[in-house]
């Protein structure tokens, strides 16, 4: 695989069409030192795009399919920057499988502004090994006013908001 995969239209394009995902990997791997956007905290990094959002939403199914295939096709770490419905028994047994499999599972804590210890935000609160839920902070290192927290289901703080 060399571009990765769009679950929400089953395609192998997964063109970014909302501009969310290409932010977060450029948080993530943006090159230092060319004079171009910002530098990333991973200088480098294989980076593979895996879509299952759209204009209409998307689908647990369609998460669970994008989790199962970053692991098939040998993915360490995947940065899940989305969040919210429900809890969903089959999307957290992805995750746990997942983990059996050494994958580490970045997600965001939501961006409601509110406290997920008291009100659960899927995929943060599954209490799983190897989730890590990230809250977002500004440029200053002030949390984002709309960033979810929590003392037990949060983990760590990370840039998210006003940081170009």
């Amino acid at each position: 695989d060399v571009y990765g995969y769009d679950f929400y239209s089953n395609s192998g394009d997964p063109m970014d069409t909302n501009g969310h995902g290409t932010h977060c990997a450029g948080t993530i791997g943006g090159e230092a030192g060319n004079s171009v956007g910002v530098a990333g905290v991973s200088w480098g990094p294989r980076i593979m795009a895996l879509k299952f959002l759209g204009s209409g939403g998307g689908s647990t199914s369609d998460a669970i399919r994008a989790v199962d295939y970053a692991v098939q096709m040998g993915a360490h770490i995947s940065s899940n920057s989305w969040g919210g419905g429900g809890a969903s028994q089959a999307l957290r047994a992805a995750i746990a499988a997942a983990g059996g499999s050494n994958h580490l599972f970045i997600c965001a804590a939501g961006n409601d502004g509110r406290d997920n210890d008291i009100s659960p935000s899927y995929p943060c609160n599954y209490n799983l090994p190897n989730v890590i839920c990230v809250a977002s902070s500004t440029s200053t290192n002030d949390m984002s006013s709309f960033s979810n927290f929590g003392v037990v289901n949060v983990h760590v703080v990370a840039p998210g908001s006003r940081i170009y």
